[in-house]
């Protein structure tokens, strides 16, 4: 498919990307109640019409070019040709996106790392590198075993749960306001603003504003009293990031941990409860917890859409000719069940971690390693104490809603036997006159090749 003149184009001439003007043009809208509720099937259409690279149009008939092919979607995230600078692109530059566009608090221009190139990222990349390096991966593993135990103790008792109200929202929402320096009495209201931001509908603005004081209450208090935490460490970098920047990257920390990770749990959790596959496999002992979360990061992306490539150059892709300022979207999920690397979607991917979840190149997420062990850690402990727990609607009931980034499940209600609450393990007094006994150590993190007990009983 080749773009448009852009000296003909009325798109061009507003501003816009010159592949289309108007809805009429044929070009498919990547929102709205059809298009979210069946987007694999929208992808293959997409694939069928235009092959690895498609037109789409955004809110407000924003046009923009979204990557379905694999090897493409790579090419992409490997260029010098892709910027993650927003000021490329045509709407930016020429002041034509809506003000009160729901795109804006995704696309628009700040100084992070997922929004800038080349000497400036890796200055902010290594800042925000070794901040996240400076995280205890013992004490985060207690941390997620505190919240995970405190949030199963608050529902085991009953018999019944929405595992997806109760737990897999609310564990990532406890445990990185926690690493980030965020009160815990702030933690689920930032979490619900970090999902109203990534719906891109009414509510994003709103949730954007919410986060944004939030991060901005928390860089305050830090310069004054720095504490264990990302906030404290990213203000004290030798790199020397300016109040606004450790601002920014805490917000985008936020959005880039939360969500995703929040699906990941949610969507992992539905395919232990319903799909066969992981059921034959896990009770032959043969697919352990990480392998799991693996197939899920391909069948399920949590992004399933990143919107932060704008082309530098006349360019072509995928044999499509992509303009300079035009913006190109990764198609995370559209990647992952390209029939060039998977010709059968229901076959089980083991121990092959080549999916497009977490991005590749310079812009690969430097925080998904946070994810995976939240997931792992809290799903692990969640089986272990509820191990009966069934699906108490058909699956074929459980809704899904999508938006033009991602796709959430909006609840996953079971049903167990009714349990007491084990009560704290007891901690000995210290006695007068010798020291502080060091901290005991987290029990060990489940072995990476151990089947689920789940499974097993």
């Amino acid at each position: 498919m080749q773009s448009p003149d852009t000296t003909t184009d009325p798109a061009a001439a507003a501003g816009g990307c010159p592949m289309h003007a108007a809805a009429s043009d044929g070009v498919r809208p990547l929102y709205g109640a059809e298009a979210e509720a069946q987007p694999y099937a929208l992808y293959e259409q997409l694939r069928a019409e235009h092959g690895e690279v498609a037109p789409v149009r955004l809110y407000g008939d924003v046009p923009a070019w979204l990557i379905l092919g694999h090897r493409e979607n790579l090419e992409v995230m490997r260029s010098k040709n892709f910027s993650s600078d927003s000021r490329n692109w045509h709407a930016i530059r020429n002041g034509t996106l809506a003000p009160d566009s729901p795109l804006r608090p995704i696309t628009a221009w700040q100084p992070l790392v997922a929004l800038t190139d080349g000497t400036e990222h890796a200055r902010l990349r290594e800042a925000v590198t070794e901040s996240l390096a400076g995280v205890n991966r013992h004490r985060l593993r207690r941390y997620i075993t505190r919240y995970a135990v405190r949030l199963i103790d608050g529902f085991s008792g009953e018999g019944r749960a929405d595992l997806v109200a109760d737990f897999a929202r609310k564990l990532p929402a406890f445990v990185v306001a926690h690493q980030l320096g965020i009160p815990e009495s702030a933690a689920l209201s930032v979490g619900a603003a970090v999902s109203d931001m990534i719906s891109g509908g009414d509510a994003a603005l709103a949730g954007n504003q919410l986060v944004v004081e939030t991060v901005h209450d928390l860089v305050e208090s830090r310069k004054l009293q720095p504490g264990d935490d990302l906030a404290s460490r990213l203000l004290a970098h030798p790199r020397g990031l300016t109040d606004e920047e450790v601002r920014q990257h805490l917000r985008l920390i936020l959005v880039g941990a939360l969500e995703p990770t929040a699906n990941l749990i949610a969507n992992t959790l539905r395919m232990v409860l319903t799909d066969s596959r992981f059921r034959g496999n896990l009770s032959g002992g043969q697919m352990t917890l990480p392998d799991a979360l693996e197939q899920v990061l391909w069948d399920h992306p949590p992004l399933a859409v990143v919107p932060t490539r704008w082309a530098t150059c006349d360019i072509e892709v995928g044999g499509t000719r992509i303009g300079a300022g035009d913006m190109v979207m990764l198609g995370l999920a559209a990647g992952n069940v390209d029939p060039v690397i998977r010709a059968d979607v229901d076959k089980p991917v083991h121990g092959n971690r080549s999916h497009l979840s977490f991005g590749a190149g310079a812009h690969e997420c430097p925080g998904q390693d946070l994810g995976r062990a939240i997931a792992e850690t809290g799903i692990d402990l969640l089986l272990e104490r509820v191990p009966d727990a069934t699906l108490s609607i058909p699956d074929d009931e459980l809704q899904v809603v999508g938006t033009w980034m991602s796709r959430r499940l909006t609840s996953l209600p079971v049903a167990f036997k009714p349990r007491r609450q084990a009560p704290p393990p007891a901690v000995a007094a210290p006695v007068p006159g010798e020291p502080a006994q060091p901290e005991a150590a987290p029990a060990p993190a489940p072995a990476e090749r151990r089947s689920w007990r789940f499974w097993r009983r």
